[in-house]
Order: structure tokens, then sequence, then C-alpha cells
């Protein structure tokens, strides 16, 4: 009687100990699912449009790609700093979504590095269109819906700037398809 009493109050003692972790593990983000989502897919977006811009940069055959390019480099750097700093204040990790995006941007890097000149221009430039028409739905959604203040308020600021480089990039594409 006694040896099963223990082992019935253990077993309660640890399934008391596993819930109070698991709720304190949920409790270090002060975000919702849905904005820490968001925030996740921001960085790695953001880590993609760094690694690729670098590239155009470098490889661009266009003056206006590279510029493009390093543009991309420079505005996607500050907002993923000014991502990462948000997300710390709101206990959120974002590192297994920027060393999964380090992984995916390589494969990204090395398909795109295999066109050269007015080629990869064009591969470049569809690739940011694309991108860019993605990340201004999904920033927009979150300037209007996200549950944090904070984050709606990254989301808004950042969408300007999102949108200025989704109409600098079919700009440049449309003069290059000239």
């Amino acid at each position: 009687m006694y040896k099963s009493a223990l082992v019935f109050t253990l077993t309660t003692m640890f399934g008391v100990f596993i819930a109070v972790s698991t709720a304190r593990a949920a409790d270090e983000s002060k975000l919702s699912s849905k904005d820490a989502k968001f925030l996740r897919n921001a960085a790695a977006g953001g880590v993609m449009e760094i690694e690729l811009g670098k590239v155009a940069a470098d490889r661009g055959a266009d003056a206006d790609v590279k510029k493009f390019g390093q543009k991309m480099v420079d505005d996607h750097t500050k907002i993923n700093a000014d991502l990462k700093t948000l997300a710390q204040s709101k206990g959120l990790d974002l590192q297994k979504a920027l060393d999964d995006a380090a992984k995916k941007s390589k494969t990204e890097v090395e398909d795109i590095s295999n066109y050269k000149g007015a080629q990869f221009d064009r591969a470049y430039l569809n690739m940011m269109v694309k991108d860019h028409e993605k990340d201004v739905k999904e920033f927009e959604e979150a300037s209007k819906k996200a549950e944090d203040s904070e984050v709606k308020a990254f989301a808004a600021k950042t969408l300007t700037t999102l949108q200025e480089h989704l109409d600098t990039a079919k700009a440049t594409r449309g003069k290059l398809a000239k």
C-alpha cells in the first residue's frame, strides 16, 4: 500500500513539474503564436534578401541591378537588426529561424549563381519581384492584424520600405526588358 501511494505521489509530482515547465516555456515569449511566426518568417526572409543582394551587388551585369542588390543588403540588414531587438524584447528566440534561413539562402545563392550577365539580372529581379509581392502582403496583414502593438508598428514601418523595393525591382526589370 505504502509503495503504491509513493508511486502515485511521485507520478503526480512529475506530471505537475512537466505541466509547470511547459507553461513556463510557452510563457517565455510574450507573443501570440501568429505574431511569433510572422517575426520568424520576416527574419528568415531578411537573411535571404541580404545574401542574394550580396551576390547581385557583386555579379549583376547592369549598374541598376548592382545598386539594387546593395540596397537590399543595406536595408534588410537594418530591418533584421530592428526585428532582432523587437524579438528579444518579447522573449522570442530567432536563432533557429536564422540558421534555417542561412542554409536555405545558401541553396538559393548557389542556384542563382549559375546565371551570368543579363540572364542573372533577369533571374534576380524576377525573384525579388515575386518575393517582395509576398512580403508586402504578409506585412500589410501584420500591420493590421498583429495582436502585439509593437509587432504591428514594426510591420507598418517596414511595409513602406518593402513596397519601395517591390516598385524598384519592377521598374528595373521593366527597364532591362526593353
